[in-house]
């Protein structure tokens, strides 16, 4: 199994696509920790172009890259993505995230202690205003995180259990996915669970209760495993490309239509909303698609740049909300116009960001804290293997 440079670029590009994005989060209309006082609706169709797949990509190609560790080597595998994942989720739930729950309680609930008397609070289960509670402790963005640790080990309990069976279906997708099966059968799962799910399960993050998120999430990170030898299916990819850019533009005027048309205090028909639920699925794959399919095209192969971010782009996902919150509050006060000030805070973030990753890559024990390989001791030999990320770790 060859590296796949494409992926690596993907992976990057998607998770800087996410900085963007919760950027944005603070200047839409839509709820989230903190909001800007300029806060709107302008940006939310530009929001839409991503909103349906940015994370549904992030898992499919969690799960390639997934299969590629497990393709190199099964041995103590679960044990060794546990140990990456679980310790930065830990580390970010009581020290990166603790910001973002005091920053929300001081804007929401009134809050006017400081960061020091509000972590006493958040440790013992957060503060509630009326029946609005946050509770406390949280992992807010690094949910992907958790969720990515339950996928791994569900697929390694099924590996264990139907090695055959997961083999077969390997082999079947192959098959299927050889033409235009690559994108009608996906399609039409994550248009099945839209409309069945979507109005009965809200998306909340909190694993236990997140049924719609499982269903899309979960069987686009086992498809990403199982993709990663099907060249036939990648090759099909690679020509549908232009289709799948097409559906996705297409599918994303409509959904931009709609939710304009039809704000929170809308009604719109139950045709119309059950149309939207299955075209919000089309974007949804069509985008996948397109990215996919352009990036084995287009992107470039691997070099120092590619090195240097698929090791950063753990650390700087971690990094990244906090910063954004924090940077925001201190520039409210300036009272800029939206159009100046974000800009501004997403250079700011982007730069502390890499300050940060910097600093942590250096210092040998904060690196597993941000899902790091440990520096080799003195004297020992260094190979390329320690600057993947953890995450979606480099495709071999």
């Amino acid at each position: 199994m060859e590296r796949r440079h494409d992926l690596d670029w993907v992976r990057i590009a998607a998770f800087g696509l996410l900085v963007l994005y919760h950027v944005g989060m603070y200047y839409v209309s839509w709820d989230w920790h903190i909001k800007s006082p300029q806060a709107g609706p302008a940006l939310e169709p530009l929001m839409l172009l991503s909103a349906p797949w940015r994370l549904s990509l992030l898992f499919l190609v969690s799960g390639v890259a997934t299969g590629f560790l497990i393709g190199k080597s099964s041995r103590g595998f679960l044990a060794a993505r546990s140990w990456r994942l679980l310790v930065p989720l830990l580390f970010g739930m009581f020290v990166i995230v603790v910001p973002q729950a005091y920053y929300e309680v001081v804007e929401k609930a009134g809050f006017d202690q400081g960061l020091a008397s509000f972590y006493g609070l958040y440790l013992s289960g957060g503060l509630c205003r009326g029946e609005d509670c946050l509770t406390t402790p949280t992992w807010n963005h690094l949910w992907f995180v958790a969720y990515l640790w339950v996928y791994t080990a569900a697929l390694a309990a099924l590996l264990a259990l139907f090695p055959r069976g997961m083999e077969a279906i390997a082999e079947r997708i192959d098959r299927l996915f050889d033409g235009w099966g690559v994108l009608l059968w996906p399609l039409a799962w994550l248009a099945a669970a839209r409309l069945l799910l979507v109005g009965t399960f809200e998306s909340t993050h909190a694993l236990v209760d997140d049924w719609y998120n499982h269903a899309q999430y979960f069987p686009l990170f086992l498809l990403g495993f199982w993709l990663v030898r099907a060249e036939a299916a990648w090759a099909a990819i690679e020509r549908l490309r232009w289709v799948a850019l097409g559906l996705a533009l297409g599918s994303w005027a409509y959904i931009a239509w709609y939710f304009t048309a039809y704000a929170p205090e809308g009604e719109p028909m139950a045709a119309l909303r059950y149309g939207q639920r299955g075209v919000w699925a089309v974007q949804q794959w069509s985008c996948i698609l397109a990215v996919l399919g352009f990036a084995r095209r287009l992107a470039p192969g691997d070099g120092p740049v590619l090195r240097y971010l698929s090791e950063a782009v753990f650390p700087v996902y971690i990094l990244h909300q906090t910063l954004i919150i924090m940077i925001a509050w201190q520039l409210r006060p300036l009272g800029w116009a939206p159009a100046l000030e974000g800009p501004l805070l997403t250079l700011l973030t982007v730069l502390l960001c890499f300050a940060g990753f910097e600093a942590v890559r250096r210092v040998r024990w904060l690196r597993p804290l941000f899902g790091l390989k440990r520096l080799p001791r003195a004297g020992s030999a260094t190979t390329s293997d320690q600057a993947v990320a953890a995450v979606t770790p480099t495709q071999r």
